[in-house]
């Protein structure tokens, strides 16, 4: 477990870095779903770094909420998929590593352009519908936001998956409170989301997800929970801007990036434990 904290700290250097270095992106979700993703790449997930757009006998991953791209694109980079060099052209003129993934760019790992917010899960539900027509074991994750679930195609896709059983999907919410314009309790009310989705008959787990040994242990769990009439839905609490403590818990941190004085108090908390780009 200690291997992982290691590289989820290296991918928080990675991404204070990267938006510093072009004053652009959006830092605080990225923080926020570090160990998760490290978890699901370097972990949980069956894939291959020798990229293939069908991802046959593999595990997939949907980015649906993808303006956290610079987490995206160190968890790839970190796991093989392209020079890890590369990251320093992030959102730069000409980069593959633009500030939404497209699949213009033919990055490595990258399926679906994402961070039109709301298709992700509608995505997600049809590449798992796909591996059940295939006969493919393999299970399909998928990361969405909390805010993003104001968007109505996401519940025209949740009853979808229900009523067909796609029971090799696991979807997680990233459950921080918070969204571009301020908390969602005040944008809009997102109510019960446990409930909402019992309700729309999946199966629902909530995890506390800026703790990797219950990052890890939820993920297990929900994987036990596959293969039996149901997709899966994680609600996963954590806090925007995890790791540096004066961009933690604010919406304030989801689309700035640091200035040189506050780069160099993140790097101070976050130890280079993997060696930089």
């Amino acid at each position: 477990m200690s291997e992982l904290k290691d590289i989820a700290t290296q991918i928080r250097r990675d991404i204070v870095r990267m938006v510093h270095a072009v004053q652009s992106g959006h830092p605080g979700g990225s923080l926020g779903c570090a160990d998760f993703l490290t978890a699901l790449y370097f972990k949980v997930m069956k894939h291959n770094p020798d990229f293939t757009m069908d991802g046959r006998q593999e595990d997939l991953f949907f980015l649906s909420n993808g303006h956290i791209s610079p987490l995206y694109y160190s968890a790839l980079a970190r796991s093989g998929y392209f020079p890890i060099a590369e990251l320093s052209t992030f959102r730069k003129i000409n980069s593959r590593l633009q500030g939404h993934p497209t699949t213009h760019e033919e990055l490595p790992g990258v399926r679906i352009a994402s961070g039109s917010l709301g298709q992700g899960m509608s995505v997600a539900i049809g590449a798992a519908f796909t591996k059940k027509l295939n006969n493919d074991d393999r299970i399909v994750y998928s990361l969405h936001g909390d805010g993003e679930l104001d968007e109505g195609q996401n519940w025209e896709a949740i009853m979808f998956a229900a009523h067909k059983k796609i029971d090799n999907l696991i979807a997680t919410i990233d459950y921080n409170g918070q969204q571009i314009d301020g908390p969602t309790d005040k944008v809009m009310n997102l109510g019960n989301l446990h409930a909402k989705f019992e309700a729309f008959g999946w199966d629902v787990m909530e995890m506390e997800g800026n703790d990797m040994d219950a990052v890890v242990a939820g993920l297990d769990k929900a994987k036990s929970l596959t293969g039996k009439g149901k997709p899966v839905v994680i609600l996963m609490k954590t806090s925007m801007g995890k790791g540096v403590d004066f961009m933690e818990g604010s919406h304030e941190w989801h689309g700035i990036a640091p200035n040189d004085e506050q780069l160099k108090k993140a790097l101070e908390q976050l130890p280079e434990t993997l060696g930089d780009y």
